[in-house]
């Protein structure tokens, strides 16, 4: 009897290396463009509560952008599955933020936006925490790996 096994290839080094350096250049420009220039309070759907989830907004693009210079250097698969595991437990904790506060104020629109975008919310929480549990898998049946 023999047992069908698949094994994925990961994209050359050099493929993923420059994924991790456009990763970080988007990071940056985000952090920049929310905090600086023009800033997350020229998007008219924001209300002034988003001031309550933005430093999480803007921690999850730091742990982010630092995974991502991290990756440059140490790219197994192993410190992949645990550096997304930290930033996905980033990314879930604002998005249940973002549902609590919930930032957003679409006016007089006839369509209900709020309603699209808490349902867009609980996709992302749910599959956040379905990412996690698949990193934190990996991490325990890679242990092998070193690739």
């Amino acid at each position: 009897m023999t047992s069908a096994t698949t094994t994925t290839e990961r994209p050359s080094v050099a493929a993923r290396r420059a994924g991790y350096v456009i990763a970080v250049l988007i990071n940056a420009a985000m952090l920049f463009g929310i905090n600086i220039w023009p800033g997350w309070d020229v998007l008219p759907f924001l209300t002034d509560d988003f001031t309550q989830v933005l430093a999480w907004v803007n921690a999850s693009i730091v742990v982010s952008l630092a995974l991502n210079v991290l990756y440059l250097f140490k790219d197994t698969k192993r410190s992949k599955a645990l550096g997304d595991t930290v930033s996905l437990a980033v990314a879930l904790a604002v998005s249940v933020l973002m549902w609590r506060v919930f930032p957003f104020d679409f006016g007089d629109s006839t369509f209900d936006w709020a309603l699209v975008l808490r349902i867009v919310l609980g996709v992302a929480i749910v599959g956040t925490a379905i990412a996690i549990i698949v990193n934190l898998v990996s991490l325990v049946t890679d242990t092998h790996s070193r690739s």
